[in-house]
């Protein structure tokens, strides 16, 4: 994508409130799978540009969000070390 094509499209996100920049959060976030599967690769580029900025705008709002536990690496592998032993479990 050429610095022609790409010319911000929307509200800079610096300039949403709360609730609107979430809502587009949200949109953006439900969109991704088709745009992957079906967009072309300028609307692919323009998404991924957009999608930062949102995301990038919110954890700037947000530097000290919650983060769980089972949302990071050390807990993905306990779910799964957890997991493990219970199927050993039922094959016993």
């Amino acid at each position: 994508m050429t610095e022609t094509e790409h010319e911000h499209r929307g509200v800079d996100p610096a300039r949403l409130d709360e609730p609107v920049l979430l809502r587009e959060l949200e949109a953006i976030h439900r969109s991704r799978h088709d745009t992957l599967l079906y967009g072309s690769a300028a609307a692919l580029d323009a998404h991924n540009v957009r999608m930062a900025e949102l995301e990038n705008e919110y954890l700037r709002r947000h530097p000290r969000r919650t983060v769980t536990p089972g949302r990071t690496r050390a807990g993905a592998r306990a779910r799964d070390g957890a997991r493990d032993a219970a199927e050993a479990r039922e094959r016993r």
